[in-house]
C-alpha cells in the first residue's frame, strides 16, 4: 500500500505491540519498493515480501498428469468467468449505481448462483494445489496452453456474448492479467513455517492482495480478517471504463474480480470496512452482515493539536483546499465556482495546496492553471502596482505551506469538491484542524462529516459557490462547525480508537480458534497443553502471544531478512497473519 493506508498500517502494528507479527508484503510497483524503508519494532518477527508485478520465469516443466491437472483447473476457471460476472448487473460493468459520476451509488444485485461460486472456489484451490506440488505457477499461467483453454472456454455454449466475440488480443489481455493476479498461488508462503504457523492473517486489502490469506485459510486452516478503506472491487469497476479495454477483456476481468471478491468475503472470519459506503459493497459482493464489523481509520490527530486548538490563525476571506491533484477531485468546478464566490466576496482568496498523482496529474493541473488565469486575471490596485491572482497553487513544503496543518491553517473553510471519493482523509485532517468544511456528496463524506460540515451534491458550482459564501460570511457559524467537527473526528477517527477496535477482533477471531501449533520436547515429543488457552491472552508473562504477519515466496520474492533489518516504508499490500 501507499499513502495513507501505507500510514495506517504502520501504526496499526506499531500500536499493537502486545501482538507478534510477521510481515507480509506484496509490491505493486517498483516506484512503490523505492518508496524507502521504515525500522522494525521489536515485536514484528520477520518480513518476506514478493513484487506482484513482476515474476521471473519459474522453470518449472510439467509432466503429463501436471499438464492435465492445469488444463482442468484453468479450464473450469475460465468456464465460470465465461458465465456471467461475480456481483452486480451486466457483465465487465459496474453494478446498479456504482458508476454513477459521483461515485455514491451503491453496488449491484447479487453474486451468481452457488453453484458458480463453489466451481470458482474449486478452481481456484486446484491451481494452488498444483503450484504447491510442482513448485510454481508463473510458467503454465503464460503459456500458449492457457490461451487456448480460455479460448475454448469463450466459444462454448453458453458464454456470455462479449465473451464469444473475444478476439486474439483481447484473450491475450485476459491470460496476461489472470498471471499477475494468481502469482500469490505460487508462494511458498503457506507451510508450517511461514502463514500456516499463524494463528491469524489480517488482509490489509481485498482483491489478489487477499489470497494469500484466503490460501492460508484453505491449507492450514488459519482464520482471515480482511480490512478494507478502499473496496479493491470498487477500484476496479473505476478503472475499467469504455476506453480502458474491449467488451470482452473488460466483461472477463469484471467476472473475475467479482468471483474473487465474493470467494474473500465468504470465507473471512470477519471484514472490517472502514466506512458504511464501502460496507454496503461488500455486503452487495456477498459478505455476511454478522460478520462485518466498520472500523474508521485512524488519523494521527497530534499532527493538527496546534492548528486545531488556535482556530482564530485562519485568515477569514480564504478558502483552502488540499489533496492528490488529479481529475476526480474535481477542479475545474472548484474554480467555476469560485468566480461565484468572488462575485459575493471580492476580498475571498483560495488556495489549492497539493501534489499532482502521475503524469494525468501533471496535466489537470496545467489545465487548472490556465483555467485559473483565464477565470482570474492578475489585479492591481493602481496602475504602477504588481497583479495578484486570487488562486495559489502550491505544494505541502513549500514556504507558505511547510506542513499539512500549515496548509488547513491558512483558511478559515476547507473546500472538498470532489466526484469521487472512498474514505476522505483529507476531511478527517480538516475536522481536526477545526475548520468548517463545504463538501460534495460522494463516498463516505456524509458519515464523515456526520453534520459538522455543509454538504452539496458533486459537479454543482452554484452549489459549492452558495455553501462557501454563507460560511464566509459568518464566522460564529464557522466556529461552531469546526468546534463540533474537531469533537467528532477525535472521538471516532484517532490512532488510538482504531488500534482499540483491531485489538479486540484479534482476540474475538482467536478466543473462536484451536491453537494449532504443536510444541516439541527435547527429545522431539509432542508436549501436551504446552499452548494453554491463556496463551492467546495479551501479556508477556504467557507463553506465545497471539502473532501477527504479512506475506514472501520463490525464486522472485525476497528472502526474510533478520529482526533487525528496515522493512519497506509501504509493506502492506498484502495480508498480515497474526500468530
Amino acid at each position: 500500500m501507499s499513502g495513507d493506508a501505507g500510514l495506517w498500517c504502520d501504526r496499526l502494528v506499531r500500536g499493537l505491540g502486545q501482538h507478534e507479527f510477521d510481515l507480509y508484503a506484496l509490491s505493486r510497483s517498483r516506484r512503490q519498493e523505492d518508496e524507502g524503508w521504515l525500522p522494525l519494532p521489536p515485536h514484528v518477527s520477520r518480513v518476506r515480501t514478493a513484487p506482484l508485478w513482476t515474476a521471473e520465469a519459474d522453470g518449472v516443466e510439467y509432466g503429463r498428469r501436471a499438464r492435465r491437472r492445469f488444463v482442468d483447473g484453468y479450464g473450469e476457471l475460465a468456464a465460470v468467468l465465461c458465465a456471467g460476472p461475480g456481483v452486480g448487473g451486466p457483465a465487465g460493468q459496474e453494478p446498479d449505481g456504482a458508476g454513477d459520476a459521483d461515485g455514491t451509488g451503491g453496488p449491484g444485485t447479487g453474486t451468481g448462483t452457488g453453484h458458480l461460486a463453489d466451481r470458482f472456489g474449486s478452481a481456484l484451490y486446484g491451481l494452488a494445489e498444483l503450484a504447491r506440488d510442482e513448485g510454481g505457477l508463473i510458467g503454465a499461467l503464460r503459456s500458449d496452453s492457457a490461451v487456448r483453454t480460455l479460448e475454448r472456454a469463450c466459444r462454448a455454449p453458453g458464454a456470455l456474448g462479449p465473451a464469444r466475440e473475444a478476439r486474439v488480443p483481447d484473450l491475450l489481455a485476459v491470460a496476461a492479467h489472470l498471471e499477475r493476479a494468481l502469482r500469490p498461488l505460487s508462494l511458498d508462503w503457506y507451510g508450517d513455517d511461514g502463514l500456516g504457523a499463524v494463528d491469524l492473517c489480517h488482509a490489509t486489502g481485498g482483491g489478489p492482495a487477499a489470497l494469500p490469506g484466503l490460501l492460508a485459510r484453505h491449507f492450514c486452516d488459519v482464520p482471515l480478517l480482511v480490512t478494507e478503506y478502499g473496496v479493491q472491487l470498487r477500484s476496479h469497476y473505476l478503472a475499467s471504463g469504455p476506453d480502458a479495454a474491449t467488451p470482452a477483456v473488460r466483461t472477463l476481468l469484471a467476472a473475475f474480480h467479482g468471483r474473487l471478491a465474493a470467494e474473500v468475503y465468504g470465507r473471512a472470519a470477519i471484514i472490517t470496512p472502514g466506512n458504511a459506503h464501502a460496507r454496503r459493497w461488500q455486503e452487495r459482493c456477498g459478505a455476511d452482515r454478522s460478520r462485518i464489523r466498520t472500523v474508521h481509520p485512524g488519523m494521527e490527530a497530534s499532527r493538527f493539536a496546534e492548528v486545531g486548538e488556535a482556530p482564530d490563525r485562519a485568515d477569514p476571506d480564504t478558502l483552502v483546499w488540499v489533496g492528490r491533484i488529479e481529475p476526480s477531485k474535481d477542479l475545474v468546478s472548484l474554480l467555476h465556482a469560485f468566480t461565484e464566490v468572488r462575485r459575493a466576496e471580492p476580498n475571498a482568496r483560495l488556495r489549492v495546496v497539493g501534489t499532482p498523482a502521475g503524469a494525468d496529474g501533471r496535466a489537470y493541473l496545467g489545465h487548472c492553471r490556465a483555467l485559473a488565469a483565464q477565470l482570474f486575471p492578475d489585479e492591481a490596485d493602481g496602475v504602477h502596482a504588481v497583479g495578484d491572482n486570487p488562486v495559489w497553487f502550491e505544494e505541502i513544503g513549500g514556504p507558505e505551506a511547510p506542513t499539512l496543518a500549515d496548509a488547513y491553517a491558512s483558511g478559515s473553510v476547507v473546500v472538498l469538491s470532489s466526484v469521487v471519493e472512498g474514505f476522505p482523509a483529507g476531511l478527517v485532517e480538516a475536522m481536526l484542524c477545526a475548520r468548517a468544511t463545504v463538501s460534495t456528496d460522494v463516498g463516505a463524506v456524509v458519515e464523515v462529516i456526520g453534520g459538522t460540515g455543509l454538504v452539496v451534491p458533486p459537479r454543482n458550482p452554484r452549489a459549492l459557490a452558495e455553501a462557501c459564501v454563507s460560511l464566509l460570511r459568518d464566522p460564529e457559524r464557522r466556529e461552531r462547525l469546526g468546534a463540533a467537527a474537531r469533537a467528532r473526528a477525535l472521538e471516532l477517527f484517532t490512532v488510538e480508537q482504531n488500534i482499540t477496535a483491531f485489538h479486540g477482533i484479534y482476540l474475538e477471531i482467536v478466543s473462536h480458534s484451536p491453537v494449532r501449533r504443536v510444541v516439541l520436547d527435547e527429545t522431539g515429543e509432542p508436549l501436551p497443553f504446552a499452548a494453554p488457552a491463556e496463551a492467546h491472552v495479551p501479556g508477556r508473562w504467557t507463553g506465545p502471544t497471539v502473532r501477527a504477519g504479512g506475506r514472501g515466496g520463490p525464486g522472485w520474492a525476497l528472502g526474510a531478512p533478520p529482526t533487525s533489518s528496515p522493512v519497506r516504508a509501504t509493506p502492506l499490500t498484502a495480508p498480515e497473519g497474526a500468530r
